[in-house]
């Protein structure tokens, strides 16, 4: 297959991460899990300026989905902007990074840029190979389908792409242009990726994620979200392989492509369900002390997956590439890569 520009489309909430290594005592102080993803309150405004202050602080482009469209198309190489972005940032310096970084990438991004928020950010807070996230999505937060999606320029990109990935971060933001794109491909019986992204989504956003479960050809989740997702819809299970299963099977539109659902676990296996078989692959081994931190590592796994999805490879191939990606992004601070990849 010949890999073409905006082959790849993806959505999401594009934020710049300010990530550090802190300790139990600051996570403790506003009520943090080592390994979770939350959105910030009210409580958490202070966060963001203790950690700059407190602590030695890096800044790197962030944002689920674009994370995993720059893993996508560093793996791809060429040609260049075989993946496309779309989210909203602030017009400000963080957006000026942001846009800096996903060209860098070679990453097609159209951003939807406004004043009235600034762009958002992720506070990333390491401890050990663990990591918390919370995410202030501000500017990420005021997508509007009328405003960008629906714009003729910026909508014949979503028609030229053949495979489409948003994170579940995004239900939260624009349900109806994640509906848009998700039935844009189900009609045209092209592949649509979703993640369940964290296990809030899959508790107080479940009626978002079910609206477009139906258009899902490809499920994405860690073994958190999953178990999260199989109590959340009464599935009566803790074991995450008969949930993967029972997702697997939940309705879908399209029946010309059977849904396939992949769960991480970490340093465990990763699970794949199609609707014949249930498989485990193992990950790729690593020494402890070589993981630098563990941000990003399930965006990069989706990234090596999609492209591999991309460049119309077997299923087991993808998860292979996507291992690949994760072993190399826990190597290094933040979603960050080498210049190219040794993936064979």
């Amino acid at each position: 297959i010949t890999t073409v520009p905006n082959l790849l489309f993806g959505m999401g909430n594009p934020l710049l991460d300010i990530s550090a290594v802190v300790d139990k005592d600051f996570l403790d102080k506003y009520g943090l899990k080592p390994n979770d993803q939350i959105l910030a309150e009210d409580k958490h405004k202070a966060l963001f300026e203790e950690l700059v202050k407190k602590f030695k602080v890096e800044y790197h482009a962030g944002g689920a989905t674009q994370n995993s469209i720059k893993i996508a198309q560093w793996m791809i190489q060429e040609p260049h902007k075989v993946g496309t972005f779309f989210g909203c940032i602030g017009n400000d310096k963080f957006g000026e990074i942001l846009k800096q970084k996903a060209e860098e990438a070679h990453v097609d991004a159209h951003y939807y840029e406004q004043d009235k928020e600034p762009t958002g950010t992720c506070a990333a807070c390491i401890t050990g190979d663990n990591r918390s996230l919370v995410a202030n999505l501000a500017a990420a937060n005021c997508y509007k389908k009328d405003k960008h999606l629906d714009l003729e320029e910026n909508w014949k990109l979503v028609e030229k792409a053949k495979v489409y990935y948003i994170a579940g971060f995004f239900l939260t933001v624009s349900l109806e242009s994640i509906l848009k794109v998700a039935k844009h491909a189900s009609e045209n019986n092209k592949l649509f990726g979703l993640n369940l992204s964290a296990p809030f989504i899959c508790q107080f956003f479940k009626d978002n994620l079910m609206q477009v479960m139906p258009y899902v050809d490809v499920l994405f989740g860690n073994e958190t979200e999953a178990a999260t997702f199989g109590k959340e819809q009464g599935f009566e299970t803790k074991d995450i392989k008969e949930i993967a299963k029972k997702a697997q099977a939940l309705p879908k539109v399209n029946k010309k492509r059977q849904r396939i659902v992949v769960f991480t676990q970490g340093k465990d296996g990763t699970i794949m369900a199609q609707s014949d078989k249930i498989e485990t692959f193992p990950v790729i081994e690593i020494d402890p002390k070589d993981i630098v931190d563990t941000n990003g590592a399930g965006d990069a796994f989706v990234g090596g997956f999609l492209s591999g999805l991309a460049q119309e490879q077997q299923l087991d191939q993808c998860v292979k590439a996507g291992h690949y990606a994760a072993n190399v992004i826990i190597r290094r601070a933040g979603c960050t890569f080498p210049e190219k990849p040794d993936f064979k």
